[in-house]
């Protein structure tokens, strides 16, 4: 089957399973414990991320049923929700953060995963934007917003279900380094959309841009911890 064909039929379908491996993931650190958590922070990060989920389903659904007018109506709301979720994420890591007198590698590391992945979600959503009037390329990137939401799913599956992958991974602060599984993973299934909308469509104008966006982003998590400007931004981050 063509890519373009795919996405336009099931792609909504991909996001219910996207969605489901969320619940998976959170189920026994958040959605188990939704009344025991330490305070309205989680709340309001879960339910923005949870939002943004739906609204993944919700769109390309619309498009296949061919709702366009309520999608774009409902892709207004994303107006709104981008920047709850952006606040909700930087103020819950700022909380995580305080009261940390001294930064370890592992903190150095974690903001990275966190602000820098914010940083490539919001281009991929600008570039989702910028293209709305271009159907084709405004769902890929929409679909590739995704891709910077795995390793808090995936971070969380491996811990929990399959421990035993943890002694194998490099370590930080003798803290294994679980997001290289999700990273592998991202980056992986982008090469196979890559392919797949190259001899599909010759087209190589979304996914081989967001493959890169994301290798830049993971090798930015995985090195710039040891750096002194950014020890230097992380103490002002933890500290404004």
């Amino acid at each position: 089957m063509k890519l373009e064909k795919s996405l336009y039929q099931k792609s909504w379908l991909y996001f219910v399973v996207f969605f489901l491996f969320m619940v998976w993931g959170f189920w026994f650190t958040y959605f188990t414990k939704i009344l025991d958590q330490e305070n309205y922070r989680m709340h309001l990060h879960g339910a923005a991320l949870i939002l943004w989920c739906l609204m993944l389903i919700i769109q390309p659904y619309l498009i296949r049923a061919k709702k366009v007018k309520i999608h774009k109506k409902t892709g207004k709301i994303s107006y709104l929700l981008i920047p709850f979720l952006l606040f909700s994420t930087i103020d819950l890591l700022k909380y995580r953060l305080h009261g940390n007198a001294v930064l370890s590698n592992s903190d150095n590391f974690f903001i990275a995963l966190v602000l820098n992945g914010l940083l490539v979600f919001v281009i991929l959503y600008g570039l989702a934007i910028y293209h709305k009037g271009k159907g084709p390329i405004h769902g890929r990137y929409m679909l590739c917003t995704a891709f910077p939401m795995f390793t808090p799913i995936t971070d969380r599956i491996i811990s929990i279900h399959f421990p035993s992958w943890l002694r194998h991974l490099p370590t930080i602060d003798g803290k294994p380094i679980e997001p290289i599984i999700g990273f592998a993973l991202a980056d992986l299934l982008l090469i196979v959309l890559c392919i797949w909308d190259w001899r599909s469509h010759k087209r190589r104008n979304v996914f081989p841009v967001v493959l890169l966006l994301l290798i830049a982003y993971h090798i930015s998590v995985l090195n710039f911890y040891k750096y002194t400007f950014w020890i230097k931004f992380c103490e002002w981050f933890a500290a404004f």
